[in-house]
């Protein structure tokens, strides 16, 4: 659930745009307005405001918008008591208000007008209003069991373009395949396969690793522009957690590996020394040739 706040001067305007029946509008709830008709309506709300005409903008507009995984649950009258709940912890009380539903997204949404002059002349405070309003729709989706959205789904990804299309391909792409990947080569080879290249970037002259940067097709992006949890050191523990996790659930397998480090030690070692004997006899062979060479030509050296 998210809440788009809007301020104007005039209620005519966004009366008539919640009525509007291109979108199929429907109204769910209202309080101290006349429903005769459009006209009615903001007459309701133009009377009122007149208690106190000090006020410049005393139109109050919010969206309330819930994703489209909540299609289903969400019947008219849950959402006219989501808006309700959510005007009540806004403050928004004592006050004139008209709540419609639209049908021409694909998320349900709906849009509230309230009158900031509320029944006694008194303003409705807006002081921190965008703070206080996305605390409270992350209540009332805890709250209502709806749909959190995370991060870049909250995105229309169809409406987008390059380069932010090539990046939201490689944010999935990092998405799938970095829980699978115990080290970095397995990473990049990952990548590869889906046309995603890595480079890194380097503290100075030095060899110390300070970011990552991914491309595709012609557009490269810091790992972090990508989102913050693509970060190298971010990348970089989760593959560290991703080994310890794939060590604690195959000790079998860890333990045949730590055998075959061993064995392999235990090779390396045998055939340095295996090496050294061979330098060692070679040398031995080259000093016993050149004495036979002597004896045989009667050669001083």
């Amino acid at each position: 659930m998210m809440a788009k706040i809007v301020k104007g001067q005039g209620f005519r305007g966004v009366v008539n745009y919640i009525l509007n029946q291109e979108k199929k509008a429907e109204i769910l709830d209202s309080d101290g307005v006349m429903l005769d008709d459009p006209e009615a309506i903001i007459e309701s709300f133009n009377f009122q405001t007149e208690l106190n005409p000090r006020i410049l903008k005393p139109v109050g507009h919010i969206s309330l918008n819930f994703s489209e995984q909540d299609q289903d649950k969400l019947s008219n009258e849950l959402m006219a008591q989501i808006a309700r709940d959510y005007m009540s912890r806004m403050g928004i009380t004592d006050t004139q208000y008209l709540i419609g539903r639209h049908y021409d997204k694909e998320h349900p949404h709906v849009h509230l007008v309230f009158n900031r002059i509320d029944y006694n002349g008194k303003t409705i405070s807006d002081r921190n209003e965008r703070i206080r309003s996305a605390k409270i729709c992350k209540e009332l989706t805890r709250e209502y069991g709806l749909y959190f959205a995370q991060g870049k789904e909250k995105v229309k990804e169809t409406r987008l373009r390059e380069p932010d299309k090539t990046k939201y391909e490689i944010y999935h792409s990092l998405k799938t395949i970095i829980p699978q990947c115990n080290n970095w080569a397995q990473l990049i080879q990952r990548l590869k396969d889906q046309n995603v290249g890595v480079t890194f970037k380097y503290k100075g002259k030095s060899d110390e690793i300070q970011g990552v940067i991914f491309d595709k097709y012609c557009y490269s992006f810091n790992g972090s522009k990508v989102d913050q949890q693509f970060s190298y050191s971010k990348i970089n523990l989760q593959i560290k957690l991703n080994e310890q996790k794939s060590r604690e659930n195959n000790p079998k397998s860890n333990k045949t590996q730590n055998q075959l480090q061993t064995t392999g030690s235990i090779l390396n070692d045998f055939m340095y020394q295996l090496g050294k004997q061979n330098n060692y006899s070679d040398e031995r062979n080259k000093k016993a040739a050149v004495q036979r060479l002597k004896k045989k030509k009667g050669m001083r050296w």
